[in-house]
């Protein structure tokens, strides 16, 4: 008997020393103070993968381009067509081939030029210039989108990779926990039974089957990451200190007015508005169909002298033309509908879009409201009873007055439960970023461009 007790002596000690450990080390906090440990190798931040991503996102220099060209479209769209210079040799007889032989023969320069229709041309070049404003608020919305998920994606390689932790600290507490089990069924002596021992073998192969998902997660939010981060960059480990996603508005708080403002202020939907606008400007570019069109030439004919000697007068001539849109039914008529159309069209593209992010907006806040009453209620309430009985399913044990498996399930339920509390946490942080990107047009870092803060990249 004082074999028995001396065994489950053992076992508590055991317990005793790995919980000391466990709350040394892992406290349910995100935030864990780095110097407790030192590593000589080099870690990924959140703020790292951030600043990388952003200023070396490529979609940004393509979507430069794309406006530096309509931006030039609209310069070329401003002036008027380049002047036609015709020369021609006219009424050369065919049966002499002689320049003088005949008075009508003549060399002919003629210079033509073609003008817009009414006020065509300087609506255009607007046009083209108001459709390039959308870009850089398309950039803007390109780096909100792509802050959310690249903070999605860390936070949850995080989350895998400090699971991992977890599970590893409590993995040598079950392995000793077997270890002391057999020794204890081998010894005949206490109430240890063969199937405490395959009770404990299983829950030790659950979890390495654990371990396994877990870094697959970890992995899989990696390479999503390696969208935006070099291969170098994904081989570190990640930093386990990082700066918490804050809101950019109080969103607990945040009223239905503001909330539309918001919206109605995100670069997605100002880049419409400009869409808007540009497609406004070409209904009264289309109106100007109806105007004519006016085109003035000038002629100048040389004449030789007569084969007498005598001379010739050259010919001056000047001709102006006007087409005249008499028949606009299935033509002028149509291309206006068609530029209203598009413009009406474009208007309520914007509406879906205000009305998807809305919708987008409350589905996530309303998850986090949820979050928020979980981790309250993990970390005031959950967590200590878990802690009390694991603690007290030992001390049963010690006292001959439980089971080994008693003890095993609550020591698995204590670190299900911290995983859960870690859960909890990083959706609140993956929540908030996605909150954050629908009150973008508050996130200096997403608008610096348009606060004259660019990119180096750009």
């Amino acid at each position: 008997m004082n074999h028995a007790v001396s065994i489950k002596a053992v076992l508590c000690s055991v317990v005793l020393f790995s919980t000391a450990v466990n709350a040394q080390n892992n406290s349910n906090n995100l935030n864990i103070d780095t110097l407790k440990q030192a590593r000589n190798e080099q870690t990924l931040s959140l703020t790292q993968a951030l600043n990388y991503a952003l200023t070396h996102e490529p979609w940004l220099k393509a979507s430069c381009y794309q406006e530096d060209a309509t931006i030039a479209q609209s310069i070329a769209a401003g002036t008027l067509p380049d002047p036609v210079l015709t020369v021609g040799l006219l009424n050369l007889p065919t049966n002499g081939y002689a320049f003088d032989q005949e008075g009508m023969t003549q060399l002919k320069v003629d210079l033509s030029q073609k003008f817009s229709r009414g006020n065509s041309l300087a609506l255009k070049q607007k046009a083209l210039a108001q459709s390039a404003q959308q870009y850089p608020w398309q950039r803007a919305d390109r780096l909100a989108q792509v802050k959310a998920i690249v903070i999605e994606s860390w936070l949850n390689a995080y989350r895998a990779q400090r699971s991992i932790a977890l599970i590893e600290q409590d993995k040598g507490l079950f392995t000793q926990l077997i270890e002391i089990t057999e020794a204890s069924y081998a010894s005949t002596l206490g109430k240890t039974r063969q199937q405490d021992i395959i009770r404990a073998q299983l829950e030790l192969t659950r979890l390495e089957d654990k371990l396994v998902m877990l870094e697959q997660q970890f992995e899989s939010a990696k390479n999503r990451l390696a969208q935006w981060l070099p291969m170098n960059m994904l081989m570190q480990p990640l930093n386990d200190e990082f700066t918490k996603t804050t809101g950019l508005v109080d969103f607990a708080n945040l009223e239905f007015d503001k909330l539309i403002q918001l919206l109605m202020a995100h670069p997605a939907i100002i880049a419409i508005d400009k869409t808007v606008t540009a497609k406004q400007t070409e209904v009264a570019l289309a109106k100007q169909s109806y105007k004519p069109q006016m085109g003035v030439n000038v002629g100048y004919g040389y004449r030789d002298d007569t084969p007498m000697g005598e001379s010739r007068a050259d010919l001056l001539s000047v001709g102006f033309s006007i087409d005249l849109p008499l028949f606009t039914d299935n033509r002028q008529d149509q291309q206006v509908k068609s530029a209203i159309a598009s413009a009406e069209a474009t208007k309520t593209q914007k509406l879906v879009a205000l009305q998807k992010l809305k919708g987008m907006y409350f589905k996530e806040f309303s998850q986090l409201a949820r979050l928020q009453k979980r981790d309250a209620l993990y970390q005031n309430t959950l967590l200590p009873q878990m802690s009390e009985q694991s603690q007290a399913t030992l001390n049963a044990y010690t006292r001959d007055d439980g089971d080994f498996s008693d003890v095993m399930r609550a020591r698995i339920s204590e670190l299900n439960a911290k995983i859960d509390a870690l859960n909890i946490q990083v959706e609140q942080h993956i929540i908030t970023a996605r909150l954050n990107y629908y009150a973008s047009s508050l996130d200096p870092q997403v608008m610096s461009e348009q606060t004259g803060e660019l990119h180096n990249e750009y």
